[in-house]
């Protein structure tokens, strides 16, 4: 049995937890309303301010049981706080820049890049004098905003030999040496 899915989970004042027929599970919060399937092998014991995960199938909900304890866990946290995501574009002349829902990035390509956010995340471009360029991503599903972040970070992978790319914020990078001459 999972460590984590035995621990059960506390629900933050102004966060309601309820399960919809279909076994799903809806929290609602001050940022809005997320819902999760859940596996039939699993069933969740909803009480004032715990939330409790219980297997219904040993064998088949061992693999399960602390996968949908996080999921949950990160739905309560989502709607009451939220979860916020910062890159960096290290490179000589990347750019960032937010117009609405619209992300258009210049990583050194002949062209820019323009994204298309979803409507649940929110970014700002920030410009440090001095630093490379930092885009702050916000959402309330921590699993879209890590999609979102994943997206932009592949467009341009951070190379071993000068560092250059899009990292996530403090995000270490092995370097490698380059080539060296013989004597």
């Amino acid at each position: 049995m999972s460590r984590i899915g035995k621990q059960p989970i506390h629900v933050p004042s102004g966060v309601v937890v309820s399960t919809i027929d279909g076994g799903i599970v809806e929290v609602k919060g001050a940022k809005g309303i997320l819902r999760q399937q859940l596996h039939p092998a699993i069933t969740v014991e909803i009480a004032e301010t715990l939330v409790k995960i219980i297997p219904v199938d040993l064998k088949k909900s061992k693999a399960l049981y602390g996968l949908y304890r996080a999921l949950i866990q990160n739905m309560v946290v989502g709607v009451s706080v939220g979860f916020k995501s910062t890159l960096e574009l290290v490179g000589v002349g990347y750019k960032a820049s937010v117009q609405g829902k619209l992300l258009e990035l210049s990583l050194g390509y002949s062209h820019d890049i323009v994204l298309v956010l979803p409507e649940e995340v929110t970014a700002t471009a920030e410009l440090p004098k001095g630093k490379s360029p930092l885009v702050h991503l916000a959402c309330m599903d921590k699993q879209l905003l890590g999609q979102v972040a994943a997206k932009i970070r592949s467009l341009r992978k951070v190379e071993p030999y000068k560092g250059k790319g899009v990292r996530f914020l403090g995000e270490q990078v092995r370097r490698k040496v380059g080539k060296s001459t013989k004597k």
